[in-house]
């Protein structure tokens, strides 16, 4: 029996201010007398959704901002109310949507901890038994008994999530809250969750516009669009079809330059360019070779060029640079357009999302003339034979290596 059932389920707001009480008033006047009020259009952050969750499994959601990811969990947690449809879950619920929302700043922590333990339908002797634990975890104990609004944002949200993750629940519902604190805290908020996943004890929904977490830990994956489930299966199979409809959109918007890039005068940065084999442009390769082309305007003559072209990860995580100072000499370079290519015979990278880095120093100096990241974003497809392989879901660049059984251990022909 499924944990969670949604049935044809539909959330639809006003959009615009509230009326005041006032023009709510003459609203209903002017009803009463069979006019006609201008009411401002409604939106459906939810259309006619319907998907079951089974116990034990891990659901990623993910989705462009608006596409309706945190409204359904806020149902879902009976935070927010249906306009239409059902939605049935069996078990206490853990909700990690906006943790700290339910703190009063002049209650102490302490008294947070157990007024927030009763909110989440934690029993106090429950809250007793897990005290030292969630102060444990959250490295709260020399400020445990100090006024809330005393505390960092910071210590606010550490405690909140330590409080949220110790109930018994049979549902864990999680909404971008796993980069909370500093990145010593972010590491035992996601090895915590990894637990349950493991343990396969608790039903988790996971909301994150960070894919590769969504890979490593879900068991599958809904991609929401304009309040519709688009796409419901294997994570990989649908990251990958969100990493292509980010392209496009970052196409259809983009001028011929984008990126953050900083340049000079004489210098213009006209596109960037993932070509194939036979010249073909495109932004989908398979883990192997890459040619990337770049084409530029001089406004002056420039002597002594060495270029350098770089991948890294969207969130600017750089994977690795090349220069073409001990491959390429440019001497001189007039003004007008021209064109430099490169290729990446060898690139190891899992399947992802990654982006281009190019940049231009002239002189002996190294006198810096230009300088881009994130100038074109292409994904790395696995080959199918390999789409579901540990090699191709975990780290970001895949290891070069021989593997062999000693000739002492070969099983006998």
């Amino acid at each position: 029996m499924p944990v969670i059932e949604v049935s044809n389920l539909t959330k639809e707001y006003r959009l615009g201010a509230m009326h005041s009480l006032k023009q709510t008033l003459a609203n209903a006047r002017t009803r009463l007398k069979g006019g006609q009020v201008h009411e401002r259009p409604l939106f459906k952050a939810l259309d006619n959704v319907s998907f079951t969750v089974d116990q034990g499994e891990v659901v990623g959601i993910i989705g462009h901002n608006g596409a309706g990811k945190s409204t359904l969990l806020k149902i879902l947690s009976r935070i927010s109310t249906p306009t239409s449809g059902t939605v049935r879950v069996r078990g206490r619920i853990a909700p990690l949507i906006e943790v700290g929302a339910g703190f009063v700043p002049d209650f102490t922590g302490r008294e947070n901890v157990y007024l927030n333990g009763a909110i989440l339908g934690m029993p106090r002797k429950e809250i007793d038994k897990k005290f030292d634990e969630i102060v444990d975890f959250a490295e709260m104990a020399d400020f445990i008994d100090t006024p809330v609004k005393r505390y960092s944002s910071g210590m606010q949200v550490k405690l909140a999530f330590a409080v949220a993750t110790s109930i018994e629940s049979e549902v864990l519902i999680v909404d971008e809250v796993l980069a909370v604190g500093d990145l010593a805290f972010q590491r035992k908020c996601y090895d915590r969750v990894e637990q349950f996943v493991r343990r396969k004890d608790r039903t988790i929904l996971l909301v994150s516009h960070n894919l590769r977490q969504v890979e490593r830990l879900c068991s599958r994956t809904l991609l929401l669009k304009s309040g519709q489930i688009e796409m419901d299966g294997p994570p990989i199979a649908v990251c990958n079809e969100f990493f292509e409809q980010s392209n496009k959109k970052i196409a259809t918007t983009r001028s011929a330059a984008l990126g953050r890039y900083e340049a000079t005068p004489e210098f213009e940065l006209m596109s960037v360019t993932l070509l194939s084999d036979d010249g073909e442009s495109g932004s989908v390769v398979t883990r192997g070779a890459a040619l990337i082309e770049v084409r530029f305007a001089l406004k002056t003559v420039l002597h002594d060029l060495n270029f350098t072209l770089g991948v890294h990860t969207t969130d600017l995580f750089f994977i690795g640079v090349t220069g073409s100072d001990k491959r390429l000499s440019v001497r001189e370079l007039s003004p007008g357009e021209h064109v430099v290519r490169c290729r990446l015979r060898d690139l190891p990278l899992v399947p992802g999302a990654y982006a281009i880095h190019f940049g231009v120093e002239s002189g002996h100096t190294n006198a810096r003339i230009f300088r881009g990241d994130n100038l074109m974003s292409f994904q790395v497809k696995a080959s199918e034979r390999a789409e579901n392989s540990a090699s191709d879901r975990l780290g970001v660049v895949a290891l070069q290596a021989e593997w062999l059984i000693p000739e002492s251990f070969a099983p006998a022909s």
